[in-house]
């Protein structure tokens, strides 16, 4: 009988390690905050619900996938690579099985998605093409977003606006004026996310020509975008509830402002590997955020 090694994990292990668990909170948070704005409008609908969550997570696990492959292919990936193991770059996966991966995976979060078309009709279709598309196009293609200071807009529109809205309209057939200003914080803070990520590695992004926004604007100027992003996120609930938008009881996200001073320190403080504890960090917040939101929201 073979005796797995010690020093590999196994094959389940791997596929988990490419799935990136930690990132799933940015496609988890907006549908839970679309779902409680679409369920105060309307009515709730569980099996939707429950489909769109899923093909949510199926698509950024399927963007991980391809960002993997991708990067990997145009060099971006390399032995200095500060964040976690990238499984291709790594050898732990050949390239075109990791292909095969995320083309399942898209495939999966197709079938899901011609169920939420069948309740949300055409603009489902057409979010569901464009989100799987961006999810690709995100490192591949002539004009990979990622490597021409795009992907922090991606990020914004996709995992922010885009999701939380299309969730609302899953269960209320409308998209009340509530769903884009709650969008708003969310996708703040989701692309606060890559913008943490982006800065860790802006070192080794610039020695392979990959242009994020944090090679772009620099050390200093992509720590201004992260603070304004957080600042405006929580800025927003407030100046909402007095505007009669929402109701006070979506302050409760604001619990989570010491999180949200603790991943800014590190920011502020750290470059290069350390930076993971931030990326932690801001991966949290975004979760701890958008459930406490969600919950100001439905009450």
């Amino acid at each position: 009988m073979a005796i797995q090694s010690p020093l590999r994990p196994g094959a389940l292990q791997i596929w988990l390690m490419a799935a990136r668990l930690p990132t799933l909170p940015a496609a988890i948070v907006p549908v839970l905050v679309g779902t409680a704005i679409g369920t105060r409008a309307g009515t709730f609908r569980p099996l939707v619900f429950i489909a769109a969550l899923m093909a949510s997570t199926l698509i950024q696990i399927g963007t991980n996938l391809a960002n993997d492959y991708f990067d990997f292919r145009k060099g971006a990936d390399t032995a200095d690579r500060l964040g976690p193991t990238r499984i291709t770059q790594a050898g732990l996966m050949p390239p075109n099985t990791v292909l095969l991966g995320t083309i399942i995976v898209f495939g999966l979060a197709a079938l899901l998605g011609l169920y939420l078309v069948s309740v949300g009709g055409l603009p489902i279709l057409i979010i569901g093409v464009l989100a799987m598309a961006a999810g690709v196009l995100y490192t591949a293609g002539p004009f990979p977003l990622a490597y021409h200071g795009l992907g922090d807009l991606f990020v914004f529109v996709f995992f922010g606006l885009v999701a939380v809205m299309g969730s609302a309209y899953l269960q209320a057939d409308t998209v009340p004026f509530v769903a884009f200003i709650a969008s708003l914080p969310v996708a703040m803070i989701v692309t606060a996310i890559i913008v943490v990520n982006n800065l860790r590695d802006i070192d080794t992004d610039r020695r392979t020509r990959k242009y994020t926004l944090a090679v772009i604007l620099g050390r200093t100027g992509t720590r201004i975008e992260f603070t304004l992003l957080i600042v405006l996120a929580y800025l927003i609930l407030p100046i909402a509830s007095l505007a009669g938008i929402f109701s006070m009881w979506v302050m409760l996200a604001w619990l989570t402002l010491p999180l949200a001073f603790h991943v800014t320190r590190i920011v502020w403080a750290e470059q290069g590997r350390p930076l993971n504890r931030g990326l932690i960090g801001i991966g949290r917040l975004h979760l701890f955020f958008g459930i406490l939101l969600a919950l100001g929201l439905l009450v």
